[in-house]
């Protein structure tokens, strides 16, 4: 499996993540199993069943949050000296369609979060942006159309 790239603030959530799922989540599904056990019969066991399923869904995601930090390329943008953009910048921009101003960060899948102008790097508008300078115009072609846009700044904090 080839390597992705993930930014330091990612990669701490996901350790995160995993340390929450490991202690806390884990032990308390363990123990509502053995809770619900020592009700009778597994078969008609609605609480048996409910954490069963929820013991599933932990185990899983503590899976795939190893696999991927086990293959994530972290990326320190302070380490970064470039006038192009590149996976974590932060790049401010001018929306010709609403006419304003905008600042999206370039992030891996698992941290984009748009309420935080957190793009993953495989959005249309990131992928659009890639390579570009200061005072570039770029188009991506969004879900909601082709939306233009210029690129005011770019950091790397």
């Amino acid at each position: 499996m080839s390597k992705f790239p993930i930014t330091i603030n990612g990669e701490k959530k996901l350790r995160d993540e995993l340390d929450n799922l490991t202690n806390i989540e884990r032990p308390k599904i363990i123990e509502a199993i053995a809770t619900a056990r020592e009700h009778g019969d597994l078969k008609e066991n609605a609480e048996y069943h409910a954490a069963r399923e929820q013991q599933g869904f932990v185990e899983g995601r503590i899976k795939d949050i190893k696999l991927k930090l086990s293959n994530a390329e972290i990326v320190d943008p302070k380490k970064i000296s470039s006038d192009r953009v590149v996976f974590s910048a932060k790049v401010e921009l001018f929306d010709f369609e609403k006419e304003s101003d905008i600042t999206y960060t370039i992030v891996g899948d698992d941290e984009a979060d748009i309420k935080f102008g957190l793009i993953s790097i495989n959005s249309p508008i990131a992928r659009s942006m890639i390579g570009k300078k200061e005072g570039d115009v770029v188009s991506a072609e969004t879900p909601s159309g082709v939306k233009e846009f210029e690129i005011l700044k770019i950091l790397y904090e």
